[in-house]
């Protein structure tokens, strides 16, 4: 017997498309985003930084949510200051490929926009999402406050009740304290507004299990 295990959006949204889940939310696409600097000093503004595999993807999801005031693709959590895209990708640095959303929490929760990154990626393979792999693409949340840490990890645990009858479907996303965040280059900065011929790998998805 075939079962699907649907992550925590997925399962809220399922019969709807994608155009309708971001209705949802808010669909903000073509909006003009603030600078980070402004978007920090918004009143109820508030940080997430995420890695979900390539970068562009990532970024692209977050952009259309409503709420959300600034991203930025970049890297973190790594040994050397200042990495570039070169060094990043030679495996030598240990950063991982991140996005910066910048959000106005009284318009979308810290825990809304975790099931957005849920969502999108597969949490359950280890340095690999799709066709790329390599340590800079690993699952992680990266937290700036204890109130983080904790939503974050009950967050991971949510998710883990969605595929706990699936087979060796076990959570690797690393839940970790932010360090310093290095802004990519900027012909990373939202790429695929840059280029819109190019398509994203990351796709809202469903897991399937055959028992």
């Amino acid at each position: 017997k075939k079962k699907m295990f649907l992550s925590k959006t997925i399962l809220r949204n399922y019969s709807r498309n994608l155009k309708n889940f971001y209705t949802k939310m808010g669909q903000q696409s073509g909006k003009t985003q603030l600078k980070a600097e402004e978007a920090l000093k918004q009143p109820n503004s508030e940080t997430l930084t995420v890695g979900a595999g390539c970068f562009w993807g990532v970024e692209a999801h977050f952009q259309k949510v409503n709420g959300v005031l600034n991203t930025a693709c970049g890297y973190a959590m790594g040994t050397t200051k200042n990495p570039t895209y070169k060094e990043v990708c030679s495996k030598a640095t240990n950063h991982a490929e991140v996005v910066r959303v910048i959000f106005d929490n009284k318009q979308v929760s810290y825990e809304e926009l975790l099931d957005v990154f849920w969502a999108m990626h597969d949490p359950t393979t280890l340095n690999r999402q799709g066709p790329d792999s390599g340590t800079q693409y690993r699952s992680g949340i990266y937290t700036y406050s204890d109130e983080q840490m904790k939503k974050a990890t009950a967050s991971l645990e949510e998710e883990q009740k969605n595929l706990a009858n699936c087979e060796n479907d076990k959570i690797v996303t690393e839940i970790k304290p932010m360090k310093e965040f290095w802004e990519a280059e900027e012909y990373h900065q939202q790429f695929f507004d840059k280029n819109p011929h190019r398509s994203s790998c990351h796709r809202w998805r469903r897991r399937k299990k055959s028992f």
